[in-house]
Protein backbone atom coordinates (compact mmCIF):
# COMPACT_ATOMS: atom_id res chain seq x y z
CA UNK A 1 0.00 0.00 0.00
CA UNK A 2 1.34 3.13 -1.15
CA UNK A 3 0.30 5.35 1.73
CA UNK A 4 2.77 3.19 4.12
CA UNK A 5 5.52 2.92 1.28
CA UNK A 6 5.35 7.03 1.71
CA UNK A 7 3.96 7.44 5.59
CA UNK A 8 7.62 8.31 6.61
CA UNK A 9 7.66 11.10 4.27
CA UNK A 10 5.81 13.28 7.12
CA UNK A 11 8.66 12.94 9.53
CA UNK A 12 11.62 14.01 7.44
CA UNK A 13 12.71 15.91 4.70
CA UNK A 14 14.80 14.53 1.88
CA UNK A 15 16.31 15.81 -1.49
CA UNK A 16 18.58 14.41 -4.55
CA UNK A 17 21.14 15.16 -6.49
CA UNK A 18 21.13 14.94 -10.76
CA UNK A 19 22.27 11.27 -10.06
CA UNK A 20 19.57 10.13 -7.62
CA UNK A 21 22.09 10.37 -4.71
CA UNK A 22 20.31 11.69 -1.42
CA UNK A 23 21.82 15.06 -0.55
CA UNK A 24 19.40 16.20 1.81
CA UNK A 25 17.98 14.92 4.86
CA UNK A 26 15.96 16.50 7.65
CA UNK A 27 13.70 15.27 10.27
CA UNK A 28 10.39 17.39 10.40
CA UNK A 29 8.12 16.28 13.19
CA UNK A 30 5.73 17.00 15.66
CA UNK A 31 7.22 17.64 19.36
CA UNK A 32 5.46 14.70 20.40
CA UNK A 33 6.40 11.90 17.82
CA UNK A 34 6.84 8.59 19.22
CA UNK A 35 7.64 5.79 16.87
CA UNK A 36 5.16 3.42 19.08
CA UNK A 37 2.11 5.43 18.34
CA UNK A 38 2.84 7.33 15.47
CA UNK A 39 4.49 4.22 13.30
CA UNK A 40 3.48 0.92 14.33
CA UNK A 41 0.17 1.78 15.74
CA UNK A 42 -0.76 3.67 13.04
CA UNK A 43 0.58 1.17 10.21
CA UNK A 44 -1.56 -1.57 12.51
CA UNK A 45 -4.42 1.22 11.72
CA UNK A 46 -4.04 1.83 7.86
CA UNK A 47 -2.83 -1.66 6.38
CA UNK A 48 -3.20 -4.16 9.27
CA UNK A 49 -2.61 -7.67 7.90
CA UNK A 50 1.06 -6.19 6.66
CA UNK A 51 3.91 -7.73 7.64
CA UNK A 52 5.97 -6.64 10.19
CA UNK A 53 8.25 -9.59 11.65
CA UNK A 54 8.71 -12.71 10.60
CA UNK A 55 10.91 -15.16 13.70
CA UNK A 56 12.46 -18.23 13.26
CA UNK A 57 13.79 -20.43 15.65
CA UNK A 58 16.83 -22.89 15.62
CA UNK A 59 14.17 -25.37 15.15
CA UNK A 60 12.54 -23.17 12.47
CA UNK A 61 9.16 -22.83 14.18
CA UNK A 62 8.14 -19.88 12.57
CA UNK A 63 6.08 -17.41 14.14
CA UNK A 64 4.84 -14.11 11.31
CA UNK A 65 3.78 -10.62 12.89
CA UNK A 66 1.59 -8.65 11.35
CA UNK A 67 1.67 -4.31 12.32
CA UNK A 68 -1.59 -4.92 13.56
CA UNK A 69 -0.76 -8.00 15.83
CA UNK A 70 2.63 -5.88 17.01
CA UNK A 71 0.37 -3.20 17.69
CA UNK A 72 -2.15 -5.07 19.74
CA UNK A 73 0.65 -6.94 21.74
CA UNK A 74 2.69 -4.18 22.37
CA UNK A 75 0.05 -2.26 23.87
CA UNK A 76 -1.21 -5.24 26.10
CA UNK A 77 2.84 -5.26 27.31
CA UNK A 78 2.40 -1.25 27.84
CA UNK A 79 -0.86 -2.38 30.08
CA UNK A 80 1.19 -5.04 31.87
CA UNK A 81 4.20 -3.06 32.46
CA UNK A 82 1.69 -0.11 33.95
CA UNK A 83 0.23 -2.31 36.25
CA UNK A 84 3.63 -3.27 37.75
CA UNK A 85 4.25 0.87 38.25
CA UNK A 86 6.41 1.28 35.50
CA UNK A 87 6.11 4.61 34.02
CA UNK A 88 7.64 7.48 32.23
CA UNK A 89 11.17 7.70 32.47
CA UNK A 90 11.57 4.49 34.25
CA UNK A 91 15.02 2.48 33.23
CA UNK A 92 14.23 -1.10 31.81
CA UNK A 93 16.80 -3.55 30.78
CA UNK A 94 15.49 -6.31 28.20
CA UNK A 95 18.13 -9.27 28.04
CA UNK A 96 15.85 -11.34 25.43
CA UNK A 97 18.43 -12.34 22.45
CA UNK A 98 16.72 -12.54 19.34
CA UNK A 99 13.72 -13.90 20.82
CA UNK A 100 10.59 -12.33 19.39
CA UNK A 101 9.32 -10.90 22.37
CA UNK A 102 12.12 -8.15 22.17
CA UNK A 103 10.54 -6.53 19.91
CA UNK A 104 6.72 -6.19 21.93
CA UNK A 105 8.83 -5.13 24.88
CA UNK A 106 10.78 -2.44 23.66
CA UNK A 107 7.36 -0.81 21.35
CA UNK A 108 5.62 -0.78 25.10
CA UNK A 109 8.38 1.06 26.42
CA UNK A 110 8.78 3.55 24.14
CA UNK A 111 4.53 4.33 24.29
CA UNK A 112 5.07 4.41 27.66
CA UNK A 113 7.50 6.90 27.42
CA UNK A 114 10.10 4.68 29.50
CA UNK A 115 13.65 4.33 28.93
CA UNK A 116 14.70 0.48 27.11
CA UNK A 117 18.00 -0.65 27.72
CA UNK A 118 18.57 -3.37 25.71
CA UNK A 119 21.09 -5.94 26.85
CA UNK A 120 23.47 -8.55 25.53
CA UNK A 121 22.65 -11.76 27.23
CA UNK A 122 26.41 -12.82 28.24
CA UNK A 123 25.97 -10.46 31.23
CA UNK A 124 27.24 -12.16 34.21
CA UNK A 125 26.08 -11.48 38.26
CA UNK A 126 28.79 -8.30 38.23
CA UNK A 127 27.80 -6.55 35.03
CA UNK A 128 24.20 -6.68 35.99
CA UNK A 129 25.35 -5.36 39.79
CA UNK A 130 27.28 -2.28 37.81
CA UNK A 131 24.20 -1.75 35.32
CA UNK A 132 21.75 -1.90 37.82
CA UNK A 133 23.15 0.89 40.30
CA UNK A 134 24.46 2.76 37.58
CA UNK A 135 20.85 3.36 35.52
CA UNK A 136 19.05 3.00 38.98
CA UNK A 137 16.88 0.11 36.51
CA UNK A 138 13.56 0.00 37.71
CA UNK A 139 12.83 -3.49 35.66
CA UNK A 140 13.66 -6.49 33.92
CA UNK A 141 12.79 -8.49 31.10
CA UNK A 142 15.17 -11.96 30.36
CA UNK A 143 14.67 -14.79 28.02
CA UNK A 144 13.86 -18.23 29.92
CA UNK A 145 15.80 -19.87 27.23
CA UNK A 146 18.77 -19.59 29.08
CA UNK A 147 18.21 -19.76 32.71
CA UNK A 148 21.54 -18.42 33.66
CA UNK A 149 20.78 -14.80 33.13
CA UNK A 150 17.87 -15.41 35.35
CA UNK A 151 20.00 -16.62 37.86
CA UNK A 152 22.13 -13.87 37.49
CA UNK A 153 19.99 -11.20 38.19
CA UNK A 154 19.21 -12.73 41.23
CA UNK A 155 22.31 -12.60 42.80
CA UNK A 156 22.40 -9.30 41.62
CA UNK A 157 19.88 -8.23 43.15
CA UNK A 158 20.62 -9.78 46.04
CA UNK A 159 23.89 -8.24 46.15
CA UNK A 160 22.89 -5.04 46.13
CA UNK A 161 19.76 -5.16 48.10
CA UNK A 162 17.46 -4.28 45.47
CA UNK A 163 14.04 -5.59 46.65
CA UNK A 164 12.01 -3.30 44.40
CA UNK A 165 13.46 -4.23 40.98
CA UNK A 166 10.21 -5.95 38.76
CA UNK A 167 11.81 -8.92 36.97
CA UNK A 168 10.03 -10.40 34.06
CA UNK A 169 10.78 -13.64 32.29
CA UNK A 170 9.42 -14.68 28.71
CA UNK A 171 10.31 -18.27 27.08
CA UNK A 172 9.90 -19.77 30.83
CA UNK A 173 9.07 -19.63 34.32
CA UNK A 174 10.91 -19.11 37.62
CA UNK A 175 9.63 -18.32 41.44
CA UNK A 176 9.83 -14.94 41.93
CA UNK A 177 9.64 -14.07 38.24
CA UNK A 178 6.87 -12.35 36.15
CA UNK A 179 5.65 -14.48 33.53
CA UNK A 180 5.63 -12.23 30.69
CA UNK A 181 3.79 -13.98 28.01
CA UNK A 182 0.92 -15.70 30.35
CA UNK A 183 0.38 -12.38 31.71
CA UNK A 184 0.09 -10.59 28.51
CA UNK A 185 -2.75 -12.33 27.46
CA UNK A 186 -4.89 -10.89 29.70
CA UNK A 187 -3.89 -7.19 29.41
CA UNK A 188 -6.35 -4.94 28.15
CA UNK A 189 -5.69 -4.06 23.88
CA UNK A 190 -6.32 -0.34 24.55
CA UNK A 191 -4.61 2.43 26.12
CA UNK A 192 -4.34 6.13 26.38
CA UNK A 193 -1.35 7.59 24.55
CA UNK A 194 1.14 8.60 26.85
CA UNK A 195 2.16 11.69 25.89
CA UNK A 196 5.76 12.08 25.19
CA UNK A 197 8.62 15.16 23.82
CA UNK A 198 10.95 13.32 20.90
CA UNK A 199 13.80 15.09 23.10
CA UNK A 200 13.23 12.86 26.30
CA UNK A 201 14.86 9.64 26.18
CA UNK A 202 13.88 6.80 24.95
CA UNK A 203 16.49 4.75 24.76
CA UNK A 204 20.17 3.59 26.52
CA UNK A 205 22.91 1.34 26.20
CA UNK A 206 25.78 0.55 27.96
CA UNK A 207 28.97 0.71 25.09
CA UNK A 208 31.61 -1.71 26.33
CA UNK A 209 34.57 0.53 24.83
CA UNK A 210 38.21 -0.84 24.90
CA UNK A 211 39.31 0.92 28.12
CA UNK A 212 37.40 1.66 31.51
CA UNK A 213 34.14 0.34 32.70
CA UNK A 214 31.15 0.79 29.63
CA UNK A 215 29.55 3.88 29.10
CA UNK A 216 25.55 4.99 29.14
CA UNK A 217 24.88 6.18 26.29
CA UNK A 218 21.21 7.98 26.56
CA UNK A 219 19.29 8.64 23.08
CA UNK A 220 16.11 10.40 22.33
CA UNK A 221 12.61 9.89 20.57
CA UNK A 222 14.21 11.52 17.17
CA UNK A 223 17.07 8.92 17.06
CA UNK A 224 14.21 6.79 15.84
CA UNK A 225 13.72 8.91 12.64
CA UNK A 226 17.18 9.66 12.38
CA UNK A 227 17.36 5.96 11.15
CA UNK A 228 14.70 6.21 7.88
CA UNK A 229 18.58 7.37 6.76
CA UNK A 230 20.00 4.22 7.37
CA UNK A 231 17.22 2.08 6.23
CA UNK A 232 16.09 3.95 3.29
CA UNK A 233 19.46 5.18 2.01
CA UNK A 234 22.59 2.87 3.27
CA UNK A 235 20.79 -0.34 3.38
CA UNK A 236 18.07 0.22 0.46
CA UNK A 237 15.12 -1.77 2.85
CA UNK A 238 12.29 -2.26 0.56
CA UNK A 239 9.31 -1.68 1.95
CA UNK A 240 7.62 -4.86 0.29
CA UNK A 241 10.71 -6.82 1.05
CA UNK A 242 12.14 -9.04 3.96
CA UNK A 243 15.57 -7.49 5.63
CA UNK A 244 17.79 -9.48 7.90
CA UNK A 245 20.78 -7.94 9.87
CA UNK A 246 22.79 -9.82 11.56
CA UNK A 247 22.75 -8.72 15.49
CA UNK A 248 21.82 -9.87 18.90
CA UNK A 249 18.85 -7.41 20.04
CA UNK A 250 21.42 -6.65 23.11
CA UNK A 251 23.74 -4.25 20.32
CA UNK A 252 23.20 -1.08 18.97
CA UNK A 253 23.31 -2.74 15.72
CA UNK A 254 19.83 -4.14 16.16
CA UNK A 255 18.46 -0.74 16.13
CA UNK A 256 20.01 0.36 13.37
CA UNK A 257 19.11 -3.08 11.52
CA UNK A 258 16.08 -4.48 12.98
CA UNK A 259 13.77 -2.01 14.42
CA UNK A 260 13.78 1.85 13.66
CA UNK A 261 14.09 2.66 10.31
CA UNK A 262 12.94 -0.43 8.86
CA UNK A 263 9.59 -0.80 10.50
CA UNK A 264 9.37 3.19 9.49
CA UNK A 265 9.51 2.40 5.79
CA UNK A 266 6.65 -0.95 6.75
CA UNK A 267 9.25 -3.21 5.88
CA UNK A 268 9.14 -6.97 7.07
CA UNK A 269 12.14 -7.70 9.19
CA UNK A 270 13.44 -10.79 9.95
CA UNK A 271 14.84 -12.88 12.50
CA UNK A 272 16.84 -15.74 12.66
CA UNK A 273 17.09 -16.85 16.08
CA UNK A 274 20.19 -18.86 16.18
CA UNK A 275 23.04 -19.31 19.42
CA UNK A 276 25.95 -19.92 17.44
CA UNK A 277 26.94 -18.14 13.78
CA UNK A 278 26.65 -21.46 11.40
CA UNK A 279 27.14 -20.11 7.86
CA UNK A 280 25.76 -22.77 5.91
CA UNK A 281 22.61 -22.43 8.10
CA UNK A 282 22.38 -18.29 7.42
CA UNK A 283 22.48 -19.41 3.49
CA UNK A 284 20.09 -21.88 3.64
CA UNK A 285 17.69 -19.52 5.79
CA UNK A 286 18.33 -16.46 3.51
CA UNK A 287 17.88 -18.73 0.19
CA UNK A 288 14.18 -20.57 1.77
CA UNK A 289 12.83 -16.89 3.43
CA UNK A 290 13.80 -15.09 0.01
CA UNK A 291 15.83 -11.87 1.74
CA UNK A 292 15.88 -9.38 -0.26
CA UNK A 293 17.83 -7.05 1.34
CA UNK A 294 20.94 -7.70 4.24
CA UNK A 295 23.13 -6.38 6.26
CA UNK A 296 26.28 -8.07 8.41
CA UNK A 297 29.71 -7.31 9.28
CA UNK A 298 32.53 -8.25 6.78
CA UNK A 299 33.84 -11.42 8.49
CA UNK A 300 30.34 -13.34 7.60
CA UNK A 301 30.56 -12.21 3.95
CA UNK A 302 34.26 -13.94 4.51
CA UNK A 303 32.55 -17.27 5.89
CA UNK A 304 29.78 -17.09 2.96
CA UNK A 305 32.61 -17.03 0.23
CA UNK A 306 34.38 -20.45 2.14
CA UNK A 307 31.50 -22.27 2.58
CA UNK A 308 30.95 -21.68 -1.69
CA UNK A 309 28.06 -19.64 -2.40
CA UNK A 310 27.44 -21.38 -6.26
CA UNK A 311 25.51 -23.75 -3.30
CA UNK A 312 22.18 -21.67 -2.69
CA UNK A 313 20.40 -19.61 -4.88
CA UNK A 314 19.76 -16.18 -3.48
CA UNK A 315 18.50 -14.46 -6.50
CA UNK A 316 16.02 -12.93 -3.98
CA UNK A 317 18.84 -10.96 -2.60
CA UNK A 318 18.63 -7.84 -4.34
CA UNK A 319 20.83 -5.48 -2.04
CA UNK A 320 23.84 -6.02 0.72
CA UNK A 321 25.52 -3.89 3.07
CA UNK A 322 28.77 -4.07 5.40
CA UNK A 323 29.78 -2.17 8.62
CA UNK A 324 31.67 -2.44 11.85
CA UNK A 325 35.02 -3.60 10.48
CA UNK A 326 37.84 -3.86 7.58
CA UNK A 327 36.42 -4.66 4.46
CA UNK A 328 38.99 -6.80 2.15
CA UNK A 329 38.42 -6.24 -1.58
CA UNK A 330 38.86 -9.97 -1.98
CA UNK A 331 35.57 -10.53 -0.54
CA UNK A 332 34.45 -7.29 -2.28
CA UNK A 333 34.65 -8.91 -5.19
CA UNK A 334 33.98 -12.41 -4.86
CA UNK A 335 30.50 -11.06 -3.35
CA UNK A 336 29.74 -9.39 -6.42
CA UNK A 337 31.08 -12.27 -8.82
CA UNK A 338 28.61 -14.31 -7.36
CA UNK A 339 25.87 -12.19 -6.51
CA UNK A 340 25.63 -9.21 -9.01
CA UNK A 341 25.88 -7.62 -5.67
CA UNK A 342 28.26 -4.39 -4.35
CA UNK A 343 29.29 -4.32 -0.38
CA UNK A 344 27.93 -1.37 0.81
CA UNK A 345 29.67 -0.22 3.39
CA UNK A 346 29.01 2.52 6.42
CA UNK A 347 30.60 3.87 9.18
CA UNK A 348 28.39 4.93 12.48
CA UNK A 349 29.15 3.71 16.81
CA UNK A 350 26.60 3.20 19.22
CA UNK A 351 26.41 7.14 19.58
CA UNK A 352 25.20 8.20 16.37
CA UNK A 353 23.08 6.84 13.36
CA UNK A 354 25.09 6.49 10.05
CA UNK A 355 27.31 9.05 9.81
CA UNK A 356 29.19 7.86 6.81
CA UNK A 357 27.75 5.67 3.90
CA UNK A 358 28.07 4.29 0.33
CA UNK A 359 24.76 5.59 -0.36
CA UNK A 360 22.36 3.93 -2.73
CA UNK A 361 23.02 5.11 -5.83
CA UNK A 362 27.01 5.82 -5.22
CA UNK A 363 29.47 3.91 -6.75
CA UNK A 364 31.75 2.28 -3.44
CA UNK A 365 35.74 1.98 -3.66
CA UNK A 366 36.06 -1.00 -1.57
CA UNK A 367 37.33 -0.68 1.90
CA UNK A 368 36.25 2.78 1.85
CA UNK A 369 33.25 4.11 4.38
CA UNK A 370 31.88 6.38 1.99
CA UNK A 371 31.20 9.74 2.44
CA UNK A 372 29.47 11.91 4.99
CA UNK A 373 25.39 11.31 5.29
CA UNK A 374 23.60 14.40 4.91
CA UNK A 375 22.17 14.25 8.18
CA UNK A 376 25.56 15.38 9.63
CA UNK A 377 28.39 18.04 9.17
CA UNK A 378 31.21 15.35 8.76
CA UNK A 379 35.29 16.22 8.87
CA UNK A 380 38.69 14.91 9.71
CA UNK A 381 41.01 17.08 11.89
CA UNK A 382 43.82 17.57 13.79
CA UNK A 383 44.75 17.74 17.54
CA UNK A 384 43.76 21.34 17.32
CA UNK A 385 40.14 20.99 15.97
CA UNK A 386 41.64 22.24 12.81
CA UNK A 387 40.42 20.44 9.27
CA UNK A 388 43.52 18.12 7.89
CA UNK A 389 44.30 18.10 3.81
CA UNK A 390 43.63 15.19 1.89
CA UNK A 391 45.30 12.52 2.57
CA UNK A 392 45.90 13.18 6.13
CA UNK A 393 45.34 11.65 9.06
CA UNK A 394 42.79 12.83 11.96
CA UNK A 395 40.17 12.46 14.31
CA UNK A 396 36.53 11.74 12.99
CA UNK A 397 34.18 14.83 14.16
CA UNK A 398 30.97 16.25 13.50
CA UNK A 399 30.24 19.52 13.92
CA UNK A 400 26.84 20.60 15.83
CA UNK A 401 25.96 23.23 13.57
CA UNK A 402 23.80 21.39 11.25
CA UNK A 403 22.54 19.87 14.22
CA UNK A 404 22.13 16.81 16.51
CA UNK A 405 19.85 14.41 15.50
CA UNK A 406 20.86 10.90 15.27
CA UNK A 407 23.43 11.74 18.04
CA UNK A 408 23.43 10.89 21.51
CA UNK A 409 22.50 13.28 24.26
CA UNK A 410 25.43 12.38 25.94
CA UNK A 411 27.06 10.20 28.66
CA UNK A 412 23.82 9.33 31.11
CA UNK A 413 25.54 10.55 34.71
CA UNK A 414 28.69 11.42 33.50
CA UNK A 415 29.10 15.07 32.58
CA UNK A 416 33.03 14.57 32.48
CA UNK A 417 33.14 12.07 29.47
CA UNK A 418 30.26 14.14 27.79
CA UNK A 419 32.23 17.13 27.84
CA UNK A 420 35.13 14.77 26.27
CA UNK A 421 33.44 13.73 23.46
CA UNK A 422 31.29 17.46 22.96
CA UNK A 423 33.51 20.58 22.73
CA UNK A 424 33.96 23.33 20.69
CA UNK A 425 30.95 23.10 18.76
CA UNK A 426 32.62 19.09 17.66
CA UNK A 427 31.54 15.58 18.43
CA UNK A 428 34.84 14.05 18.78
CA UNK A 429 34.32 10.34 17.60
CA UNK A 430 38.10 9.15 19.11
CA UNK A 431 38.02 7.80 15.46
CA UNK A 432 40.88 8.21 13.25
CA UNK A 433 40.53 8.50 9.44
CA UNK A 434 41.72 10.00 5.87
CA UNK A 435 39.88 11.50 3.04
CA UNK A 436 40.77 10.88 -0.82
CA UNK A 437 40.83 13.53 -3.19
CA UNK A 438 37.12 12.19 -4.20
CA UNK A 439 35.61 12.93 -0.46
CA UNK A 440 36.14 9.16 0.42
CA UNK A 441 36.80 8.40 4.02
CA UNK A 442 39.02 5.91 4.80
CA UNK A 443 39.22 4.34 8.47
CA UNK A 444 42.78 3.69 10.19
CA UNK A 445 41.76 3.36 13.78
CA UNK A 446 40.90 4.35 17.36
CA UNK A 447 42.74 7.22 18.48
CA UNK A 448 44.31 5.25 21.10
CA UNK A 449 45.44 2.47 18.46
CA UNK A 450 47.36 4.59 16.00
CA UNK A 451 50.77 3.38 16.14
CA UNK A 452 53.37 5.75 15.93
CA UNK A 453 56.62 4.09 14.27
CA UNK A 454 60.08 5.86 13.37
CA UNK A 455 57.57 9.55 12.31
CA UNK A 456 54.60 7.40 10.62
CA UNK A 457 51.24 7.14 12.11
CA UNK A 458 50.17 3.60 10.99
CA UNK A 459 46.61 2.91 11.84
CA UNK A 460 46.01 -0.76 12.44
CA UNK A 461 42.90 -1.28 10.55
CA UNK A 462 44.63 -1.23 6.93
CA UNK A 463 47.22 -3.97 8.24
CA UNK A 464 44.42 -6.27 9.81
CA UNK A 465 42.68 -5.96 6.76
CA UNK A 466 45.70 -7.49 4.35
CA UNK A 467 46.18 -10.23 6.96
CA UNK A 468 42.84 -11.36 6.99
CA UNK A 469 42.96 -12.30 3.47
CA UNK A 470 46.25 -14.73 3.72
CA UNK A 471 44.08 -18.43 4.22
CA UNK A 472 45.94 -18.87 7.60
CA UNK A 473 44.43 -16.30 9.54
CA UNK A 474 41.17 -16.22 11.35
CA UNK A 475 41.18 -13.43 13.48
CA UNK A 476 43.90 -10.66 14.20
CA UNK A 477 44.59 -7.79 15.75
CA UNK A 478 47.52 -4.91 15.13
CA UNK A 479 49.24 -2.77 17.86
CA UNK A 480 52.26 -0.75 18.88
CA UNK A 481 54.40 -2.57 20.90
CA UNK A 482 57.43 -0.75 22.50
CA UNK A 483 61.05 -0.33 20.43
CA UNK A 484 63.89 1.42 21.87
CA UNK A 485 64.91 2.89 18.61
CA UNK A 486 61.80 3.21 16.63
CA UNK A 487 59.55 3.82 19.42
CA UNK A 488 57.38 1.58 18.37
CA UNK A 489 57.20 -1.39 16.11
CA UNK A 490 54.05 -2.58 14.43
CA UNK A 491 53.31 -6.02 16.29
CA UNK A 492 50.23 -8.78 14.49
CA UNK A 493 48.50 -10.60 17.21
CA UNK A 494 47.11 -13.64 15.16
CA UNK A 495 44.71 -16.75 15.81
CA UNK A 496 45.58 -19.26 13.00
CA UNK A 497 42.99 -20.83 11.12
CA UNK A 498 42.17 -24.51 11.21
CA UNK A 499 44.78 -26.40 9.76
CA UNK A 500 47.55 -24.13 10.31
CA UNK A 501 50.35 -24.30 12.91
CA UNK A 502 52.86 -21.80 14.13
CA UNK A 503 56.30 -21.55 12.62
CA UNK A 504 58.92 -18.93 11.83
CA UNK A 505 58.29 -20.02 8.11
CA UNK A 506 54.69 -18.95 8.59
CA UNK A 507 55.69 -15.53 10.29
CA UNK A 508 58.25 -14.87 7.25
CA UNK A 509 55.28 -15.55 4.88
CA UNK A 510 53.04 -13.00 6.33
CA UNK A 511 55.64 -10.60 7.02
CA UNK A 512 55.97 -10.71 3.06
CA UNK A 513 52.60 -10.84 2.55
CA UNK A 514 51.89 -7.85 4.52
CA UNK A 515 55.06 -5.80 2.52
CA UNK A 516 53.55 -7.04 -0.66
CA UNK A 517 49.98 -5.59 -0.25
CA UNK A 518 50.52 -2.39 1.81
CA UNK A 519 53.57 0.16 2.11
CA UNK A 520 56.34 -1.90 3.49
CA UNK A 521 56.67 0.11 6.41
CA UNK A 522 53.75 -1.16 7.48
CA UNK A 523 54.52 -4.37 8.04
CA UNK A 524 54.51 -6.54 11.76
CA UNK A 525 58.06 -6.88 12.89
CA UNK A 526 56.83 -8.57 15.50
CA UNK A 527 54.71 -11.86 14.98
CA UNK A 528 52.85 -13.56 17.62
CA UNK A 529 50.47 -16.83 17.41
CA UNK A 530 47.56 -17.02 20.25
CA UNK A 531 44.94 -19.29 20.73
CA UNK A 532 42.42 -16.27 20.93
CA UNK A 533 42.55 -12.19 21.29
CA UNK A 534 40.97 -10.57 23.91
CA UNK A 535 37.75 -9.12 24.03
CA UNK A 536 35.26 -7.09 25.32
CA UNK A 537 31.56 -8.34 26.21
CA UNK A 538 30.72 -7.08 23.14
CA UNK A 539 33.03 -8.65 20.78
CA UNK A 540 35.20 -6.07 20.65
CA UNK A 541 39.00 -6.37 20.22
CA UNK A 542 40.82 -5.05 23.70
CA UNK A 543 43.79 -4.04 22.03
CA UNK A 544 45.08 -1.74 24.69
CA UNK A 545 45.00 -5.57 27.15
CA UNK A 546 48.16 -6.47 24.35
CA UNK A 547 49.75 -3.45 24.16
CA UNK A 548 49.31 -3.40 28.49
CA UNK A 549 50.99 -6.75 28.49
CA UNK A 550 53.57 -5.60 26.21
CA UNK A 551 54.53 -2.79 28.42
CA UNK A 552 54.56 -4.92 31.66
CA UNK A 553 57.45 -7.10 29.26
CA UNK A 554 59.72 -3.97 28.72
CA UNK A 555 59.36 -2.11 32.07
Amino acid sequence: MEQVKNYYKRFVKEGFDENGILNKFEIDCPDNYNFGYDIIDKFGEIDPDRRALIHIDLQENRHDFSYSQLSKLSTQAANLFKSYGIKKGDKVMLVLKRNYQFWIAIIALIKLGAVAIPATHLLTTHDFTYRFERASVKAIVCTGYNPDIAKYVDEAQEEIHADGLVKFIANGHKDGWIPFDDEIAGMPETMERVQTDTREHMLLYFTSGTTGYPKMVVHNHRYALAHIQTAAHWQNVDSDGVHLTISDTGWGKAAWGKLFGQMSLGACVFVYDFDKFIPTDMLRIMQNYKITSFCAPPTMFRFFIKEGLENYDLSSLKYSAIAGEALNPEVYNKWLEFTGLKLMEAFGQTESTALLANLVGMTPKPGSMGKPTPLYDVDIVDDDGNPVPVGEVGEIVVRAERGKDGLFDGYYRDDELTAQAWHDGLYHTGDTAWKDEDGYFWYVGRNDDVIKASGYRIGPFEIESVLIAHPSVLECAVTGAPDPIRGQVVKATIVLARGYEPSEELKKELQTYVKKNTAPYKYPRIVEFVDELPKTISGKIRRVQIRNEDNKKNS
